[in-house]
């Protein structure tokens, strides 16, 4: 059995004293969780989250890394750097990265091989635009960016970090893939890493990364391959983010 994994990907919010409220905010709401709880807030505010969550069931994780451990990079932070903080997990190939800053899949996929380097879990992003969607490619684009931000890597390594599955029409648009529609791809992306990484296909987590909120969070989190979600504005939003990671109580009312 995978163990679902909720993780909040904060974006550019909250400097360390607006994430210090809502954490302080959060924590109690999450002293038991069933599944894995990941807060990814921006570098700024990653000593003061990982200091406020030494102890409790929330892992760190960081919205990006370079692919080199230093060097004449300004602005850049290396993966190793973030490990030797205690960052666990790292967003790579968020959809807003490919668009806004020219991210190709040969570069994410040198990120993916550097953060798992220094033992950072990738939580990497694969996911098609709604103009995608209407032509009908989105199985053959998902199963490519799957391909290419995995190649090279050992089933035991693909075996042991996360895929989300972020439809980028419904990000931020307030617009959901079904239920349905989402495990259907979800599907599609785990078929692929069976076909090229065998047995890697039962131990890999992949997420939903669209617009997951507390009213939806039970029905996706029911499908069978949907192992989790990468949240984005509803993690903002202490009561809302734990209802999310709670979402068996809300399924079993």
């Amino acid at each position: 059995m995978r163990k679902p994994i909720i993780a909040g990907n904060w974006k550019m919010n909250h400097a360390p004293a607006q994430a210090a409220t809502l954490l302080a905010q959060l924590i109690p709401l999450l002293h038991e969780t069933a599944c894995d709880v990941v807060v990814c807030p921006p570098f700024v505010s990653l000593s003061e989250t990982l200091s406020l969550t030494r102890g409790t069931p929330i892992a760190v994780g960081a919205q990006n890394c370079h692919i080199e451990k230093s060097g004449a990079f300004t602005g850049e932070v290396a993966p190793d750097f973030l490990a030797e903080m205690g960052v666990r997990y790292v967003i790579l190939g968020h959809s807003e990265r490919r668009e806004y800053f020219g991210e190709t899949d040969a570069f994410i996929n040198r990120k993916v091989r550097a953060a798992l380097s220094c033992g950072l879990i990738p939580i990497v992003c694969v996911g098609e635009t709604l103009a995608q969607r209407e032509d009908g490619v989105t199985a053959e684009l998902v199963s490519y960016q799957t391909r290419a931000a995995l190649a090279g890597l050992s089933p035991a390594q693909v075996g042991s970090l996360v895929i989300a599955y972020e439809p980028i029409w419904a990000i931020g648009t307030g617009m959901t893939a079904t239920a349905a529609d989402a495990n259907t791809v979800i599907g599609i992306i785990r078929g692929q890493v069976r076909k090229t990484w065998g047995d890697a296909a039962d131990m890999i987590r992949i997420q939903y990364g669209g617009s997951m909120k507390p009213g939806n969070a039970a029905e996706l989190m029911a499908q069978p391959e949907i192992d989790g979600g990468l949240v984005g504005g509803a993690s903002l939003n202490a009561d809302d983010f734990a209802a999310i990671v709670h979402y068996q109580a809300e399924r079993n009312a």
